[in-house]
This record gives structure tokens, C-alpha cells and sequence, in this order.
């Protein structure tokens, strides 16, 4: 019901990315873990897809098709097999970064390839100890040395870090200036030395990783410095606007299959000649996953169709993160439920989504920064749009730091 009231090519989009996920990853998701590789195959049919472009312009090797699209296609594809859910940063900060802050050369050289798939990208901002203030409390350091910069600290949870071709890493040219302090780098970790990552083991994924990222002198040649010194927070705040828009979608796949799972054992599973999906308490379970989950839809389509429409959007990707977010782990906690013991067993994919639901609770700003920025802007504090100027990757522009 829901497609029916949005544009038409979304359930064409919706039935799209179900066939590639149907057909290219669910048979080989298992596979690729347990070889415990990056899959760099199927990021390339990805990329070919245009799935990681969706927000993108067709200049730059986008396919232009807006958020509420990007949202759908995060949403099908945690859905799936949330384990691939993992590979969207080639089309989310790296690239975003590169074409909003770079130059003409910079964005030919390297958001085309990161949206076909054809090189894996990585984001590192976070530091250990920084926690929500990830700028302020950065120590990794940039100094100018001629026409390179040397690089010295260490980022956590860098996402692929131990497998990046390329990315986006942020660092102090002037440590006594905060946030104003931090500039942004195109770094290419497998060409130039001083960079080590080590893969962080959070009981995931195999194939899909996070690493602690430690720079010893790591060498970035000045050119690829983005924007100028100093502007390397307003990047990535700008870049972060468009992701938490859609983030939700992540999280609103995780409950879905949940639900979906749970729906289908409820089903299948017999206690004294009836389906277990015929008691009440069961019913009561499944009626308020369905509930949230289409409450969670509303808010995450609702904010992504702000962004196409140029409209303020802070507060509610706010809104819709934290719901989605919330929901996700509520629908996975209930279908582990309903699943009783096996839903402890790694044979059924409940297990998985319950732990990459804790995962969205936290990640991309954790439920109680959410709720600072709902509660600031409700209590007339700090409204939450108050910066709002334009959004969406096209209404930005090139170089808008």
C-alpha cells in the first residue's frame, strides 16, 4: 500500500534491487563469509546497478535518482541480507566528501569509480575517546611538509579501513583551533606509507569490516587536501546531512526481515497440532511489529522526500533514525522471541539481525544524541533547522564547503 502513494518508479526500484539481491548476493553471502573476503564482485555489480549513485548527478557516474530511491535500495538490501548492508559506503560519505568539497579534478578522479564499484572506499572520522564530539576531540594531526602533508594519530571504527582503495580522513592542521581546526584528506592507503589498519572484531561480519586505522607519518600529497585547511568539518557536516536522511532505511530493513522471519515461523512452527501463529500472545507480537514498522516506513520516506524537495530535514531524520533504530532492535528482540530457543542459533538469520540491530542503536549518532537534538528543538532550546540552507547532493553543488 505504501509504494502506491509514491512516485511510480519506486516499486520498479523496489523490484529492481530484490531481483539483484534474490539472484547476486543472498546465494553467496554465506560463501563470502566464511572465506571471510571482500566481495569486491558484487560491489562492482552494485556499482554497475547504479545502486551506490542513487543520490548522485549522471556527470559525476550518479544515477540521479534521489533519496526516497536511496532509501528504498538501503532498506531492500538490509532487508535481504543486511551483511551487505555493510558495502554502502561507496555510494554514502566517501564520495559525498570528495564531490561536495573537491575540486573538478578530484571529483573525475575519484567519485566515478567509487559509484561504479571499480575501487572500495572508506570514511575515517571517529577517534577513539571522541565519541559525539568526533572534531573537537580530534588529536590525529596534519602537518605541511612541501607538497605533502604528514599525518600522525589513529581513527576507530574506520569503515574498511583494512581494505580501502581510497577515502576521506579527517585531521587537525591546527590543533589549537577545535573544530575549525580539522581539515579533510583524500587518502590512498595502498600507495603511500606510514598507514596501518587492524580490523576491529565486533561479531558481525567476516567480509564487511571496521578497523583501527594508527598514521605514522602517513603521506597524503597536498593536492589531495579538500577545500582548503580548516573547512574539513564543514564537509563532513554537509555530507552527514544527506546520509541521516536515509540511515534510517538501514534499520528499517533490519525490522522488516525480522518481522518477516518471525511471520514465517510462526507459520511453520506446530504446538499441539496448531501453528504457533494462532495464539494470542504470538498475535499480540506480531501486531506491534507491523505497527512500528510502518510507523518507522512513514518517517524514513518522510525524510527522505524532504531531501528531494529541498526542504529542512535535521529534525526529522532525527525523528525517523531514532524510531527506525528502536524498531529494529524491538523487532528483533521480539522475533528471538517468538523463535525461542532457536533464535540463539546461527542456523537462522534472527540471531544476525539482533546484532546488527544493537549496531544501528548506536552507529550514526546513538539513540541518546538523537534524542538531545528531538528534545532541544521540542523545549524551543535549539531548533534543529536552523542551519538549513540547501540539501541533497545536486542542490549543493560542487566545492559547497
Amino acid at each position: 500500500m505504501m509504494d502506491e502513494m509514491l512516485p511510480e518508479e519506486i516499486p520498479a526500484i523496489r523490484d529492481s534491487i530484490r531481483r539483484f539481491m534474490a539472484t547476486e548476493v543472498v546465494p553467496v553471502m554465506d560463501e563470502v563469509e566464511a572465506r571471510g573476503e571482500l566481495p569486491r564482485d558484487l560491489i562492482r555489480k552494485a556499482g554497475e546497478a547504479g545502486y551506490y549513485g542513487a543520490t548522485f548527478p549522471e556527470e559525476v557516474g550518479g544515477s540521479d535518482m534521489g533519496y526516497l530511491a536511496a532509501a528504498v535500495i538501503i532498506e531492500e538490501i538490509a532487508r535481504a541480507d543486511i551483511r551487505f548492508g555493510g558495502f554502502n559506503q561507496n555510494g554514502g560519505n566517501c564520495p559525498a566528501c570528495i564531490y561536495l568539497g573537491g575540486t573538478q579534478d578530484q571529483i573525475d578522479r575519484y567519485v566515478p569509480d567509487l559509484l561504479a564499484g571499480n575501487i572500495v572506499g572508506m570514511m575515517a572520522l571517529t577517534e577513539a575517546g571522541g565519541g559525539s564530539d568526533a572534531a573537537g576531540a580530534m588529536k590525529t594531526t596534519a602537518r605541511r611538509d612541501g607538497d605533502v602533508y604528514k599525518l600522525n594519530g589513529s581513527k576507530m571504527w574506520a569503515t574498511l579501513g583494512d581494505e580501502a582503495d581510497v577515502g576521506v580522513l579527517f585531521a587537525k592542521t591546527d590543533p589549537e583551533a577545535g573544530a575549525r581546526g580539522v581539515s579533510a584528506f583524500i587518502v590512498e592507503p595502498k600507495k603511500f606509507p606510514g598507514y596501518t589498519a587492524q580490523a576491529i572484531d565486533v561479531g558481525l561480519s567476516n567480509a564487511f569490516r571496521v578497523a583501527a586505522v594508527y598514521l605514522d607519518d602517513f603521506t597524503v600529497p597536498a593536492e589531495n587536501l579538500l577545500g582548503n585547511e580548516g573547512e574539513g568539518f564543514k564537509i563532513i557536516m554537509r555530507a552527514l546531512q544527506g546520509g541521516r536522511a536515509v540511515i534510517g532505511a538501514k534499520a528499517l530493513g533490519i525490522a522488516i526481515g525480522a518481522y518477516e522471519d518471525a511471520v514465517r515461523y510462526a507459520n511453520e512452527r506446530v504446538i499441539k497440532g496448531s501453528p504457533i501463529g494462532k495464539f494470542q500472545m504470538i498475535q499480540g507480537q506480531i501486531a506491534e511489529m507491523a505497527v512500528a514498522i510502518e510507523a518507522s516506513r512513514a518517517l524514513v520516506y518522510q525524510a527522505a522526500q524532504a531531501m528531494d524537495r529541498e526542504l529542512p530535514t535535521n529534525r526529522i531524520a532525527s525523528i525517523a533514525k531514532f524510531h527506525a533504530s528502536t524498531t529494529a532492535k524491538f523487532c528483533a528482540d521480539t522475533a528471538q522471541q517468538i523463535y525461542g530457543g532457536y533464535g540463539l542459533s546461527s542456523e537462522y538469520r534472527i540471531s544476525r539481525y539482533k546484532k546488527y540491530a544493537d549496531l544501528m542503536f548506536t552507529g550514526e549518532g546513538t539513540a541518546n544524541v538523537q534524542k538531545i537534538l528531538i528534545a532541544e528543538d521540542a523545549l524551543g532550546y535549539k531548533q534543529a533547522d536552523r542551519h538549513h540552507g540547501k540539501t541533497g547532493l545536486r542542490q549543493m553543488g560542487r566545492g559547497a564547503a
